[in-house]
């Protein structure tokens, strides 16, 4: 198990703390409810019900201890707090121009667990949040993407 620090802005550990309550005491309750239910229609070795409901037991208990153990090891930056926005880093946003199409795109920088890209977030540890890491405003920027090769400039830091 790796015990190293997971950033997170604090939207997304909110995020993770509410999935947890939830998976704790909406979905565990209810697994349990379904074990006893299924329990009741006999012959475990070939209910379907109750290899459903363990399989979803399974799930919820994994899902719980890796919610757990992210939450634990947090690294919370509130990227309100950076003391300077100069160069691109864990949690600003970041506006760039496509080189190839001119277009121009709005990325924040999150932890993997944040990411989502048709709302503009992308991770740190993805190929085009890595390559921007540590530039700075007119630094182009290569990226080698699934897609092809991409290249960017960096407009603006914020």
């Amino acid at each position: 198990m790796s015990y190293e620090r997971v950033p997170m802005t604090p939207n997304g550990y909110e995020k993770l703390k509410g999935e947890l309550q939830k998976l704790i005491t909406v979905e565990r309750p209810n697994v349990i409810k379904l074990i006893e239910q299924a329990r009741e229609f006999g012959d475990l070795s070939e209910n379907a019900e109750y290899d459903s409901a363990k399989d979803r037991q399974g799930f919820v208990e994994a899902r719980i201890k890796e919610l757990e153990s992210k939450i634990a090891r947090a690294e919370v930056i509130d990227p309100d707090n950076l003391p300077s926005k100069d160069r691109v880093m864990f949690g600003v946003k970041v506006k760039l121009e496509n080189l190839e199409t001119g277009g121009e795109l709005i990325y924040q920088l999150v932890g993997p667990d944040e990411t989502d890209p048709d709302k503009g977030l992308i991770s740190i540890t993805s190929p085009i949040g890595r390559a921007l890491m540590g530039k700075y405003p007119d630094d182009e920027v290569q990226v080698r993407t699934p897609g092809g090769l991409r290249e960017f400039i960096i407009i603006e830091i914020f």
